[in-house]
């Protein structure tokens, strides 16, 4: 039977820490983004609150649908083990290299700034938890290394602030910051 509850519950912050997998969903006005994320790309601060390290990627709708006061989904579910899906409802907030809160949100990972695009800040309002018996068992092996290799070579070749210009965080996200 799932669950409702307004923060993260202890049982679920440790839930979430032991995930190899997630999704992200966001939407605006726009079409509904998906997509799965891993790495140690996530690090629950309190309750209400996660950071996610950003890679870059092939576009930024996530940032998109953030700087248009979107909604962000969060969802977890076990593979292995107990079954188990949780979703956390969440609004976002996009926080740029530039920005002061970029130091102390990328002080609780251990990747490489380099690499990283920027960091997300959610902020849960909602969580949700339900059986997951339809979710697959299955095993874990390894990360894929290409994300993160293909943009630290990027730094390395001096390309990745054209990368990320060229795929930008939208301008009403840079006037919201100012």
């Amino acid at each position: 039977m799932g669950k409702q509850y307004k923060a993260l519950p202890t049982a679920e912050i440790e839930f979430i820490k032991e995930q190899k997998l997630f999704y992200i969903a966001s939407c605006s006005n726009h079409e509904v983004n998906l997509s799965p994320r891993g790495y140690e790309s996530l690090h629950v601060i309190d309750e209400n609150t996660l950071y996610m390290i950003d890679y870059l990627g092939s576009g930024n709708r996530t940032a998109r649908d953030i700087g248009e006061d979107g909604e962000i989904t969060l969802v977890f579910n076990a593979f292995e083990n107990k079954p188990k899906i949780l979703r956390c409802f969440c609004k976002g907030e996009v926080i740029l290299k530039d920005n002061p809160e970029f130091a102390t949100a990328s002080s609780f990972f251990s990747e490489d700034m380099n690499a990283i695009r920027q960091i997300f800040k959610f902020n849960i309002y909602a969580v949700e938890t339900s059986c997951g018996m339809g979710v697959p068992i299955m095993e874990y092996k390894e990360e894929r290394p290409q994300v993160r290799n293909f943009a630290l070579r990027m730094q390395k070749e001096g390309k990745f602030d054209e990368y990320v210009k060229d795929h930008e965080v939208p301008p009403n996200l840079k006037e919201l910051q100012s």
